[in-house]
């Protein structure tokens, strides 16, 4: 009887070990974990905003001017591709809201939830207005009356790319006024939402074939669609831009997976950034003269004539989210720099810039890393009224290949100092130093709010807006002249005092 006890033995081990792993596995994904699985450089803290069963895979992210969080899922993520369990309601436009200021979403609202939406790649609140790039489809939404909820849909532009990473991104609002987005390299076409090529001031479509742009690009248009131009082409996947104070573009690319050329790109106006051969559209591995020999650098034609140099290289990833951080809050490393998400190799970063001849040179700051937990996917990063800097993470075992591996966990985190709560003043409109204050705020849903009421004002802002050019901070300076340009009967006089400033 004892031998039969002895062969049961090595099975009740197994059975147990596996028991074991599994609880373990269990443990490690645990939301309780993604505080504590978190490297944060010194002078920062993360607490966790949001996370599983609140929300589930975000996918992009902002912060409108009341401090609450919009996300969206994107549970059915290329799910035309994959095997996989779907939503059958469609994927979810969330917002988050913490109602008693311990730092916690403890309110959600289903703004939209919809299959046209499936697999959004971003987000941009403007007021009562939300920009949503679900390809090949970018929607404008409207809440009429201010209760959370989508009451009408539009079509702003289509896209002729379809569904895809490569197509649609977020758009963001800029200090001119305008509207900046971008597409990656399966965009192709642009058309407006009565199915019409865009077309440049020139008559020209805003078209990948070489004539004269390639692949990924960036635009800038009004708000409705108009003054549509292209202001930099030949990227691959360029997954979203962002703009700063003074008006200069910035992104990351990246590259034919497996070559170790992410990029990061200052965008020159009307660059050409070098994915395809301007010539013949051939890729990096056709042979040309002095092309370089390792294949990072040469992945991007960056020898071949009128090729912008990148502003960085940072080896593997999966590039994602970018904000400038325009706040004083975090430390003044971070203070006017730009900040990107990478969920490749899990991580958020700075790049502090310095000039550098016609462009600029980076470093590379890290905020936010995950050793210990590689499901970690930073996905984007928004700053919040009150300079804090919110991160999303798509949760996830792998990156890319249009794949998604966990459909039920997610999470937002908050980075400040350890003694910032958050907290913040409202945004009060009804006065022109009102207005003043929130041009001033490091949170662009805040801005747009605040530049829409100044613009509106014309000349009765301008005493206040010009003491605030006149200031030292030198971001709001530049938004004021934005501003003060932007009055009627007044544009060239102070383009002019700009040409001449110091």
């Amino acid at each position: 009887m004892k031998y039969r006890w002895l062969a049961i033995i090595p099975a009740l081990l197994l059975t147990t070990s596996a028991a074991t792993s599994f609880v373990s596995a269990q443990t490690e994904h645990d939301s309780k974990q993604a505080v504590p699985n978190l490297t944060v450089a010194p002078g920062l803290k993360a607490t966790l905003f949001s996370s599983e069963p609140q929300i589930s895979s975000p996918s992009s992210m902002d912060v409108d001017s009341e401090g609450r969080v919009w996300i969206c899922e994107v549970v059915n993520y290329r799910a035309n591709l994959r095997d996989i369990p779907t939503r059958k309601e469609g994927d979810r436009i969330l917002i988050l809201e913490d109602t008693n200021g311990d730092g916690k979403a403890d309110k959600t609202t289903v703004f939209y939830q919809g299959n046209d939406v499936n697999g959004s790649q971003g987000i941009c609140v403007l007021g009562n207005k939300v920009i949503v790039a679900a390809s090949p489809n970018v929607f404008l939404f409207t809440d009429e009356n201010n209760d959370g909820k989508a009451d009408k849909k539009e079509l702003l532009f289509k896209i002729a790319g379809g569904e895809h990473d490569h197509s649609a991104h977020t758009s963001i609002f800029g200090p001119d006024g305008k509207l900046y987005w971008n597409f990656g390299n399966s965009g192709k076409q642009v058309f407006d939402a009565a199915g019409k090529p865009i077309l440049e001031s020139n008559g020209k479509p805003v078209l990948d074939n070489g004539k004269p742009y390639w692949g990924g690009m960036v635009f800038r248009c009004n708000l409705d669609g108009s003054d549509f131009e292209v202001l930099g082409h030949n990227f691959r996947n360029n997954y979203e831009i962002t703009v700063d104070s003074f008006g200069t573009l910035w992104q990351s690319d990246n590259d034919d997976d497996g070559n170790r050329g992410v990029r990061i790109n200052y965008v020159m106006e009307y660059g050409n950034y070098g994915y395809l051969d301007q010539l013949t559209g051939a890729r990096w591995k056709t042979p040309r003269t002095g092309m370089h020999e390792e294949i990072p650098l040469r992945h991007w034609h960056l020898r071949d004539p009128g090729v912008i140099p990148n502003l960085l290289q940072t080896g593997a990833g999966s590039p994602t989210g970018i904000c400038v951080y325009e706040g004083s809050l975090l430390p003044k490393k971070y203070q006017g720099e730009v900040i990107h998400s990478d969920a490749g190799p899990n991580v958020v970063r700075a790049y502090p810039v310095k000039k550098d001849g016609a462009g600029y040179e980076a470093e590379i700051a890290n905020i936010i890393t995950s050793e210990q937990d590689k499901w970690f996917r930073p996905s984007d990063v928004c700053i919040a009224p009150d300079g804090s800097l919110f991160v999303a993470d798509w949760y996830d075992p792998g990156v890319g290949g249009h794949r998604i591996g966990d459909q039920e966990r997610g999470r937002i985190f908050r980075i400040a100092p350890a003694d910032a709560k958050y907290v913040f003043d409202k945004l009060d409109l009804s006065t022109t130093e009102g207005a003043i204050a929130g041009i001033k705020n490091p949170n662009l849903a805040r801005r747009y709010l605040a530049w829409n009421k100044l613009h509106a004002l014309q000349e009765q802002a301008l005493p206040q807006l010009e003491e605030l050019y006149q200031s030292d901070n030198q971001r709001n300076r530049a938004r004021a002249l934005w501003l003060l340009a932007g009055i009627k009967g007044k544009t060239g006089a102070y383009v002019s005092r700009a040409i001449q400033d110091k």
